[in-house]
């Protein structure tokens, strides 16, 4: 994760260098207030007829002032002329107009999904940082349930003896011989069950790992063994290939909401992708905002609450105002897209695990 910042940096210093070196780089006359004074487009030399070019839209009479910069930093970061502010309050409260009306034409308007999503998923890189929320380093049972696990395994081998006595001493053939052999068989599998329990979760294999029989499947058992080598790596690992292939959770989630409408044709593929970006964009801001604000000290219950009520009552209202349902629909396509929504998430984390095996 260190090497973004470090290829951020290249990018920018590579753009320096381009800039310094291309031909020209004086540019356009200067006036005093920083705006360029041209006659022709700086970007494609037609002639200006107004504050725009007419051929390809630059604006006219640029400006190269550390302000402007600033400017097109933020710009560029939250279209911050307005479009975040315009689409945001939209997204949290209005999710069904601000998907219908992306759909139905308004572009300029609003930032698009893609583009939210993207920064939302960045912003999640971000913070997560920032508040330490990542993998752990070293994966290791907790001290207190090895000792419950002895504990239960000693007490298990002592209720064993005593039912072995008990077997031995009732008359052959009698009830209490049949009840003293199923106790003494319970108390068998007991003991079988813990002494497995505590080989798994303290990986006490033969070579010190959790033990696994091989499938026969090369590429299936070689990632297998990473898991069973490397856990804390291959956790990282999923950790990062979630970020990078987070769009795709758009493709996976299409297929299950176009079922939601399969036979309402005038909703295409395209409002069906509007849809759950947007959707997805608004749940990864609020599992930042949530994320936040459990660090902040904000009481667990209050966020575990929240983090139940507000993504379907979310998905609710988007599907009524993008759709234009009534509150049935929109009550029973909910019911059932929380179900697809575990099956979603599900094929993504085994795509993300198998990306992470075979990387």
């Amino acid at each position: 994760m260190s090497d973004i910042p470090e290829a951020i940096g290249t990018i920018a210093e590579g753009g320096l260098y381009a800039s310094a070196a291309e031909p020209g780089a004086d540019g356009p006359e200067i006036g005093e207030n920083g705006h360029t004074i041209e006659t022709a487009c700086l970007n494609c030399e037609t002639p200006l007829i107004g504050p725009h070019c007419h051929n390809c839209g630059q604006h006219a009479h640029i400006h190269r002032t550390i302000l402007a910069f600033l400017h097109d930093l933020l710009h560029g970061a939250l279209h911050f002329e307005g479009k975040i502010w315009r689409t945001l309050p939209l997204l949290v409260f209005r999710p069904g107009s601000l998907t219908r009306r992306y759909i139905a034409g308004e572009r300029a308007r609003f930032v698009s999904p893609m583009a939210l999503f993207l920064f939302a998923i960045f912003l999640m890189f971000g913070v997560f940082q920032a508040i330490g929320l990542t993998t752990p380093s070293e994966i290791s049972a907790p001290p207190q349930l090895q000792q419950n696990l002895t504990q239960a395994q000693n007490e298990a081998a002592a209720g064993l003896a005593a039912k072995r006595s008990a077997l031995e001493e009732a008359p052959i053939g009698s009830a209490e011989h049949t009840l003293a052999r199923e106790e003494l068989e319970d108390s068998e599998t007991t003991l079988s069950t813990l002494q497995s329990a505590q080989s798994f979760v303290f990986q006490n294999g033969s070579d010190g790992k959790i033990p696994f029989n091989k499938t026969g499947w090369e590429w299936l058992d070689k990632g297998i063994e990473k898991w069973r080598n490397r856990p804390e790596l291959m956790l990282y690992k999923m950790q990062s290939n979630s970020y990078k292939f987070s769009w795709l959770l758009i493709p996976l989630s299409i297929p299950f909401v176009w079922l939601l409408f399969f036979w309402r044709r005038q909703f295409k593929a395209y409002d069906h992708a509007i849809f759950v970006t947007y959707s997805l964009a608004f749940m990864s801001l609020a599992f930042v905002t949530f994320s936040v604000l459990n660090t902040f000290g904000v009481p667990g219950k209050i966020i575990t609450l929240s983090a139940l009520l507000i993504p379907p009552t979310h998905i609710y209202y988007q599907l009524r105002g993008a759709y234009g349902l009534t509150r049935f629909s929109a009550i029973w396509r909910l019911a059932v897209l929380l179900v697809f929504v575990c099956l979603i998430l599900l094929l993504f984390v085994q795509l993300v695990a198998v990306m992470g095996a075979l990387g």
